[in-house]
């Protein structure tokens, strides 16, 4: 079987010891080929070129956002597995990877050996995929603030704390308040959408935020929009949204294979945490059954 291993040196979790200890790990299932990416959308072209060259599994040791790269260079019916590289990982803890790369890896190797997968849906958004959740306004808007921080000297992202202070300050520069700035077609208008592919959403350190809780990877998709956003009740929405209780004040839409949101003005799209630029339109679709993933 021959396996080949995308990498992310730059991911929190990803360290030399480490990569050696997961390439041990999966050379028992085969002949194992490491590639490093070098720049961003690299993850993406190496996918697609591991399935053209004939590989039997892919498998990829990054944070999501490598995950989203390589899920969008994907081709075939080729298997795909993805280990805990980033400080989050949010998609291989999601699929009960767990967080820790090593014995990810050694119950990734028991899946290629046993020719175990799980067939999961993913998400598009204007055509990129995206693997557990995106969103339009807010959190897009968090995501772009912790990109403009830059890395650090390491070349790691920053982590949770600085993606909460972020949320905080793009709050704060709505003075916490925001009123319906986008239509979503046969729904309703709303402040800010978010679109789960999966529950949870994301996680706080260990702390999973599942906004979405019926969403399912065996599912379409789900829609939680808060209709807007005020100051005296901040406390209550906000609990509301991460802890997945209540959808007072709220559109939701569960298991749908399309939805289409037209913005007033232009506002921030993420997807998987990547942020997509500004957008007037965006349409969601569900992809169901889309790829076969190793767990």
């Amino acid at each position: 079987m021959r396996i080949v291993l995308i990498v992310n040196p730059f991911a929190t979790n990803v360290t030399p010891e480490r990569l050696e200890q997961v390439e041990r790990e999966l050379g028992r299932a085969g002949e194992v080929s490491v590639v490093q990416t070098e720049h961003p959308q690299h993850a993406t072209e190496l996918v697609t070129d591991a399935c053209a060259g004939g590989a039997d599994a892919v498998v990829v040791f990054s944070g999501d956002g490598g995950y989203n790269e390589a899920l969008n260079g994907l081709e075939g019916d080729v298997p795909i597995g993805f280990l805990p590289g980033g400080g989050t990982s949010v998609l291989s803890r999601a699929l009960g990877i767990g967080a820790d790369p090593v014995p990810a890896a050694a119950r990734i190797t028991d899946a290629l050996v046993a020719r175990r997968t799980r067939r999961i849906t993913l998400g598009r958004v204007n055509g990129r995929r995206f693997a557990f959740g995106a969103g339009i306004g807010l959190d897009a808007e968090a995501v772009r603030r912790v990109d403009d921080i830059g890395r650090h000297e390491d070349g790691r992202r920053p982590g949770d704390l600085a993606f909460a202070l972020a949320v905080v300050r793009a709050l704060a520069s709505h003075r916490g308040h925001m009123e319906p700035q986008l239509e979503i077609r046969g729904v309703g208008r709303a402040a800010i959408a978010f679109v789960a592919n999966a529950t949870p959403y994301t996680y706080a350190k260990g702390l999973p935020l599942p906004i979405a809780p019926e969403a399912d990877f065996e599912l379409g998709l789900d829609l939680v929009a808060p209709t807007r956003i005020r100051r005296r009740s901040l406390l209550r929405l906000a609990y509301s949204i991460l802890t997945g209780r209540g959808k007072s004040g709220m559109l939701y839409v569960h298991d749908t294979d399309r939805l289409e949101i037209v913005c007033d003005v232009p506002m921030p799209l993420q997807a998987d945490g990547e942020d997509l630029g500004d957008v007037r339109e965006a349409v969601f679709e569900a992809e169901r059954g889309a790829v076969s993933v190793l767990h």
